[in-house]
């Protein structure tokens, strides 16, 4: 399904869109292996005709399932475009594509969507990530000294005389 508008009717007036369209109609589906999109994006739009242009403006809102990227654990992150806006010019070299009078926004709000994904999502802001394992010394291994410490491979490779 996609979501557009016939020209024809923004001839007098201002359209106002509302609804909601599933992920996979956009193509959200399985964008990502930390983010997936399961619910439908919820969108509230008004379009008007400006001489050669349409624009666009509304929210889009959508519920992500993540993974933390330090802890992994999932979590939910909603994400809201509050001031979304589109701007479509109707003639010259990047005019959008029209098809019997109607106009399909659905790639428009696909990208804006991808574009506000978290590059990086954490369930907390100040997430730690993993618990560490606590080391277990039974015997000195090579490269530890009596105290039980490890040196690095680097502090080995200092001791070397070239």
């Amino acid at each position: 399904m996609q979501i557009g508008f016939n020209l024809r009717h923004l001839e007098k007036k201002v359209l106002h869109l509302k609804g909601e369209v599933s992920a996979r109609d956009l193509e959200l589906g399985e964008m990502d292996e930390l983010i997936q999109v399961s619910q439908p994006i919820h969108y509230e739009l008004s379009v008007e005709r400006l001489s050669n242009r349409v624009l666009v403006r509304g929210t889009l809102r959508l519920t992500l399932n993540c993974e933390c990227v330090r802890c992994l654990k999932s979590f939910q992150k909603t994400l809201e475009i509050n001031d979304w806006t589109c701007d479509l010019p109707l003639d010259g070299e990047e005019k959008v594509p029209v098809g019997n009078d109607c106009v399909d926004l659905t790639p428009f709000m696909r990208e804006d969507i991808l574009l506000s994904f978290p590059q990086h999502p954490l369930c907390e802001p100040e997430c730690s990530g993993l618990p560490k394992a606590p080391l277990k010394h039974s015997q000195p291994a090579s490269g530890a000294s009596e105290t039980g410490e490890v040196s690095s491979a680097w502090a080995e490779l200092n001791k070397l005389k070239l």
